[in-house]
């Protein structure tokens, strides 16, 4: 217990002395002016806070009545603050791992690998155990959603600040160095005071993937070696077997410059270049190693076969080898920057085989182990070669998405075109016959003189671009909106007749209730078929999407009926003897199915965690859990040990009786949910007026539009990210709590409440929804909302918040009557801590807010634009995972 309170002290100094410095800066740079009001407003939200009814009136006065040239100065106060805190705590996080380890008596970690592998070894045979960690297969996708508001600069800054906190607590610093850590940090606060946080203009999809890349290059690159010498240890010490050289139990995807469903941004051309430019960065941070072991290797004793390789005369044979390595590497790279640069560079000598980097770096290991130099071989050599298993020759191979209507229009036209009707007016039973005859048929389908609309064309032109950008640089093709077979076997004849030699894995993405139901009907139909059965050669992907099942029935049902077709689809794919991967369309906030890793993997249905795992993360929780190497080594350990878990002792399935009464608060909550958002006229109206909806939809903040449709403004045409984003900015939270409340409150009226309690207590699923819930409840302030309404709703709608506030009170108490607890987050007290540090910094950013809706909305100002993008930028901080 001392030791908590010891390091809770160690995170409070921190943000404390951020905070100072931070004022400090406000005062040098800002003015004595500045820094008084930023010191009133917080004083003020603090007392307000604590209960005082006078200091909230007297807070909301001052911050109403700020002159038009302090609103956006005092917003990017607390806005850094917040950033600030973030940074501290994320810090915190890696100091309470390092003193766990550090302490002898201390227990290991829960869910590190020192905690998980031995429980699970006591129960397992060696071979197994190592089998099982081998053969795992994660792949964590990363994705351009623009919940991530930040601009990479800023990140870089904050970066550095965490990296001089870890400097002063690690390495015992005099008097002296303590006073020039803290002149450091003074110096990274002052420029990112004066540094633009806003994007000017809005990135391109070019421009998120060198975001992505750079998590690569900034954390990734150096965790994931440590990462994988620590699974080796760790199989070493429990089996007896070191971790194969070959073998990369996590490996990396992503989604930017692939997803082009709705996003007119991204063409064939982008994702073209954007797969040069990830061979451009493998080949750069390749070179980069080589080039040190250049530097290290000089040895001269080598083993016959390396000796006969670079000549017998070689003095220092390694280093010839990495030389060569490192010309073609270099060579790789002028090509790509070529490339880039529209040209037609050759392809000789360049790196376009994975072998080709990995041989060389083999025979060094090699011949280093046989000399007897085995210590040498295990070091910057052994990572290098760590690497290359995980990133390959790309860092992170691109997944294209693409909307199932946009290949339906496609092979409409081709059929119109050759005088066989119209495609899209046919049933689904002749479209599968069509698709499975053409599929088998070795003529072309497309005429030469085809020149369709440029839509059209813009999917045929991505499609036969896979063939330039080959196999190595894609990952999957992701069909959105898959509802039927023809969906899917659609985007393979396409592959077929855009002449693909090594076609694209084709994996539906299930995301609404309906088609989630029916997703493992589908997938039967072309299961059955001989020819698809041939084609998947027993391997099928499938991926489900938690956001739009959420947006289009509720945070409830779409638990439940995600958990049910995953089942489903498990009992399908054993029945056929095909190997099943279920990718997770997961989004970083409650609402769109986030959550703590660990819990949610081990939540999951038993069976559909078998070994593989894909899943997608997305904006801020990229930062929050790769911008740091000790924060990205905790989560790659998080996944591990979770496949693991929930692969070697899945949950028991859940009795009959508790299937049944998830299916009834799922029928009710649905029924809640769907009558207030979609069948009730007004509340797009109130919905509009309450949040930011309309101001988040003109931010810079990612290259998508936040609707499918421009033309209007729909909960279906809106996309999940800004839905969510929007609620969460006026901390209603409402996707993700809305209908469950009016569910649980039926069960525990008709005398339920022991039995939700019994599955809350022994049901990882029903335990992990319900946390969450919690969790949500925790962080929202219905308060807050009141105060949106009161200043931008107009009067005849205000009934509308008046219930949903009334509703969230009633989901509250229901919640914390089947969990047992007297406040949310009992059991979550670091959760807890943070949300109460937090709160006093965001209440003004949220009042800030509420004044600029309500000036910006009387007059177009760009000061004003300025001032909302700022204050929303500090409330997603704030919040966490906000979208």
């Amino acid at each position: 217990m001392e030791e908590h309170q010891d390091s809770d002290s160690a995170l409070r100094e921190d943000i404390r002395d951020l905070g100072e410095l931070l004022g400090a800066t406000l005062r040098e740079q800002g003015g004595a002016e500045l820094y008084e009001t930023v010191e009133r407003v917080r004083v003020l939200a603090k007392t307000a806070r604590a209960g005082d009814d006078e200091a909230a009136q007297e807070l909301e006065r001052t911050l109403s009545e700020l002159p038009p040239e302090q609103v956006t100065p005092v917003a990017r106060a607390f806005s850094q603050f917040l950033n600030l805190a973030n940074i501290a705590e994320q810090h915190h996080r890696v100091r309470r791992s390092r003193e766990w380890a550090r302490t002898p008596e201390a227990r290991p970690l829960f869910g590190s690998l020192a905690e998980t592998v031995p429980r699970l070894a006591a129960d397992m045979e060696p071979e197994q155990l190592h089998e099982a960690i081998c053969n795992m297969d994660i792949n964590l996708v990363f994705t351009a959603h623009p919940t991530e508001v930040q601009r990479r600069t800023m990140l870089q800054k904050y970066n550095r600040i965490a990296g001089l906190l870890d400097n002063r607590d690690r390495f015992g610093q005099t008097p002296t160095e303590v006073a020039e850590t803290r002149l450091a940090l003074k110096r990274e606060i002052t420029a990112a005071w004066h540094s633009d946080e806003i994007r000017r203009r809005r990135p391109t999809p070019q421009d998120e993937a060198r975001w992505g890349l750079a998590v690569v290059e900034q954390t990734l690159w150096d965790a994931v070696p440590r990462y994988l010498r620590s699974l080796d240890h760790t199989l070493r010490e429990h089996t007896g077997r070191p971790l194969p050289l070959d073998c990369a139990p996590i490996t990396f995807g992503s989604w930017m410059g692939g997803d082009r469903d709705g996003n007119p941004n991204v063409t064939h051309r982008v994702t073209r270049d954007v797969a040069i430019l990830s061979r451009w960065m493998a080949a750069y941070l390749y070179e980069r190693d080589i080039q040190r072991l250049v530097s290290t290797l000089s040895l001269q004793v080598c083993d016959d076969e390396l000796r006969e390789e670079v000549g017998g005369e070689a003095w220092e044979p390694y280093r010839v080898v990495l030389k060569r390595l490192r010309a073609r590497l270099r060579q790789t790279m002028r090509w790509a920057e070529a490339k880039l640069q529209g040209g037609r560079p050759p392809e000789s000598d360049i790196l376009s085989d994975v072998e080709d980097l990995r041989q060389p770096l083999l025979r060094c290991y090699y011949s280093l182990q046989r000399v007897g130099a085995g210590v040498v071989a295990e070091g910057e050599l052994l990572d290098t070669i760590r690497r290359v298993s995980c990133f390959g020759l790309t860092l992170m191979p691109m997944d294209i998405r693409q909307h199932a209507e946009r290949h339906t229009a496609v092979l409409d036209a081709i059929t119109r075109a050759v005088g066989l009707g119209s495609y899209a007016e046919w049933d689904e039973p002749t479209r599968q016959q069509w698709l499975f005859q053409e599929l088998s048929h070795r003529r072309p389908l497309i005429p030469l003189d085809f020149k369709p609309e440029r839509e059209v064309q813009e999917v045929l032109d991505t499609i036969r671009m896979l063939e330039e950008i080959g196999p190595d640089a894609v990952g999957a093709y992701i069909v959105s909106h898959a509802a039927k077979p023809s969906d899917i076997l659609a985007v393979e004849l396409l592959q077929k007749e855009c002449g693909l030699t090594h076609p694209t894995r084709v994996v539906p993405l299930f995301e609404t209730r309906d088609t989630l139901a029916e997703a493992a009907d589908t997938m039967e139909v072309l299961f059955e078929s001989d020819w698809y059965r041939q084609r998947i050669a027993g391997r099928q992907e499938i991926m489900i999407g938690y956001s739009d099942s959420t947006k289009d029935a509720g945070h409830l049902t779409s638990t439940w009926t995600l958990y049910q077709a995953q089942e489903q689809l498990v009992a399908l794919s054993r029945r056929q003897r095909i190997d099943l991967t279920l990718f997770h369309g997961r989004g970083g906030s409650i609402g769109r199915g986030g959550g703590p890793t660990h819990a949610a993997i081990l939540a999951q249905p038993p069976g559909s965690v078998d070994g593989t795992l894909r899943v997608t993360e997305q904006g801020e929780v990229m930062q929050a859990k790769f911008g740091l190497p000790g924060i990205a080594l905790r989560n790659l350990e998080l996944y591990t040990t979770s496949v693991l878990e929930a692969t070697v002792r899945p949950p028991e399935p859940p009795p009959q009786r508790w299937r049944e009464i998830l299916d009834r608060l799922s029928a009710r909550a649905m029924a809640a949910y769907r009558d207030t958002v979609k069948e009730r006229p007004e509340f797009m109206d109130y919905f509009r007026a309450a949040t930011p909806i309309d101001e988040i939809s003109r931010l810079t903040i990612g290259s998508r539009p936040a609707k499918r449709s421009p033309d209007q403004m729909t909960v279906d045409s809106l996309r999940a990210i800004p839905w969510v984003f929007a609620w969460t900015q006026t901390r209603l939270m409402l996707p993700a709590w809305l209908g469950v409340g009016e569910a649980l409150e039926e069960a525990i009226e008709e005398g339920l409440t022991e039995e939700l309690q019994e599955m809350f207590a022994h049901w990882p699923f029903f335990e992990a929804f319900l946390d969450m819930v919690e969790m949500v409840v925790a962080k929202a302030e219905p308060g807050v909302n009141r105060l949106y309404e009161h200043a931008l709703v107009p009067e005849e709608l205000r009934g509308v918040g008046d219930e949903l506030r009334e509703r969230f009170a009633r989901t509250r108490d229901a919640v914390l009557t089947v969990t047992g607890h007297e406040q949310p987050l009992s059991d979550f007290p670091v959760v807890k801590r943070a949300v109460e540090v937090r709160n006093p910094y965001v209440d003004p950013l949220n009042l800030l807010q509420v004044e600029l809706l309500r000036r910006s909305r009387m007059c177009e100002d760009d000061s004003l634009r300025r001032g909302l993008q700022v204050v929303i930028n500090g409330i997603a901080a704030g919040m966490r995972n906000t979208g």
